[in-house]
């Protein structure tokens, strides 16, 4: 099957929007016999008629119509791309995320909020493990990963990860699992529930050997969310940054632990270098 021309979906679309073959050989330059023939090949290519000439006035068919829909889109695609790589124009293509997916929801959403402030930027979220992410973002499918890694220097050079927050890892839950004079106390009585995240768990495994304690393990747990939730259930003690449960220490519904673990987490944008990117990541990096 031969492919479609596009000189002759473009004059299609030309003369579809003018509604009269005079008026658009004049303007496109064309005598009107060249531009009918045009009309007539992609016809013939797509085996309808894609005008009812009513008058002097061409009136599109219903496969007209249905011709016209695509050829806006293709040729407003083309459009967007020349302004894409000109920098120009006031559209934006969608801006692609890719986020861990034990990361904390609420870390995600603070991130974001300038563009969904804005309202002007669609935003595609995908969420997976460190090197599905760094793949993609390697081939371009992504412009940035939020991590809470730096990623490994198997990934190349081309990567830059930005520290973009730093938060200080605690132990928050009910009320009541909190009154305890020590932490050595507290880790050796209360339930605790302990996120695989590497950097936490390495803080964790680090504190308790320090205090030479056997905690009680109630939940490992490879999600934020589910940190979050078994928190709320008041299954035990969750050790996270506070922005995991910022909803809930502001209710007054959990509460952080007075004790320092000296464990902290930091978050990460990874950026892949390339010579046209996303033009919103400059904005989200500088904040």
């Amino acid at each position: 099957m031969d492919h479609l021309n596009y000189h002759h979906l473009r004059y299609f679309r030309e003369v579809a929007n003018d509604g009269n073959l005079t008026r658009t050989a004049d303007r496109v330059n064309l005598s009107q016999s060249a531009l009918s023939s045009q009309i007539r090949k992609l016809e013939e290519r797509l085996g309808h008629p894609l005008f009812d000439r009513v008058g002097r006035q061409l009136v599109l068919t219903e496969v007209g119509r249905i011709v016209l829909d695509h050829a806006d889109r293709i040729f407003g695609t083309g459009e967007e791309l020349v302004a894409t790589l000109l920098r120009t124009g006031a559209a934006s293509p969608p801006f692609r995320v890719g986020a861990l997916s034990t990361l904390s929801r609420n870390f995600q959403l603070n991130f974001l909020r300038p563009l969904l402030q804005a309202q002007n930027v669609e935003i595609i979220l995908k969420s997976g493990g460190a090197s599905v992410l760094f793949e993609a973002l390697k081939s371009l499918a992504l412009d940035v990963v939020l991590t809470t890694e730096p990623p490994p220097g198997a990934f190349g050079s081309d990567f830059t990860a930005h520290r973009i927050a730093e938060q200080t890892v605690g132990l928050h839950g009910a009320a009541h699992r909190l009154r305890h004079d020590t932490l050595r106390d507290l880790l050796e009585h209360e339930p605790l529930i302990v996120p695989t995240d590497s950097s936490i768990r390495t803080g964790f495994e680090s504190l308790i050997a320090r205090l030479g304690v056997t905690p009680r393990i109630a939940a490992d747990v490879d999600d934020m969310a589910m940190v979050r939730l078994l928190a709320r259930e008041d299954m035990g003690l969750a050790i996270a940054p506070s922005v995991v449960l910022a909803d809930e220490i502001a209710s007054g519904l959990i509460e952080t632990a007075t004790f320092d673990l000296d464990i902290v987490e930091s978050f990460y944008a990874v950026t892949v270098r390339r010579n046209f990117p996303h033009p919103v990541i400059a904005e989200l990096l500088r904040k």
